[in-house]
């Protein structure tokens, strides 16, 4: 289960690095993928910024193998695609892209905080120790 945490973890991380910049660079191509189709002006550049500041909020805890920090992480910026869903429902986007894009995508990423958070906190005892074969035979 841990592997399957860890892919689904660094996964969650990269997508939004892959869709954060095109709302930066092609705001009104991206924002038909998000749900909304309108110009939204300075909407697109804000949702871009946002998007890769908490994919590498998410990816450096990780690196930093924080991984009960990095499902607490997970579990708080839930609420943006949960409110991305809301924006895109009671703004004239479609309900079937608000439930299966973002509510699915908040779905995801709050069963990946629990499995995060489930797991036993590593301990200096418990953690493998590097080396200890090699000083053990001297």
């Amino acid at each position: 289960m841990r592997r399957f945490t860890t892919v689904l973890t660094i996964l969650l991380g990269l997508f939004p690095l892959t869709f954060g910049p095109r709302f930066l660079f092609d705001g009104p191509a991206a924002g038909a993928g998000y749900g909304l189709v309108a110009d939204a002006g300075g909407f697109f550049p804000a949702k871009g910024i946002r998007d890769i500041a908490l994919a590498l909020i998410i990816l450096a805890l990780f690196a930093l193998r924080q991984r009960r920090s990095t499902g607490v992480a997970m579990a708080v910026t839930a609420i943006v695609p949960i409110t991305d869903a809301i924006v895109v429902a009671t703004h004239g986007g479609s309900l079937a892209t608000a439930l299966l894009v973002h509510a699915l995508t908040a779905a995801v990423m709050l069963l990946d905080a629990a499995l995060l958070l489930r797991e036993p906190a590593q301990t200096p005892e418990s953690a493998p120790l590097r080396g200890a074969t090699a000083s053990q035979g001297q």
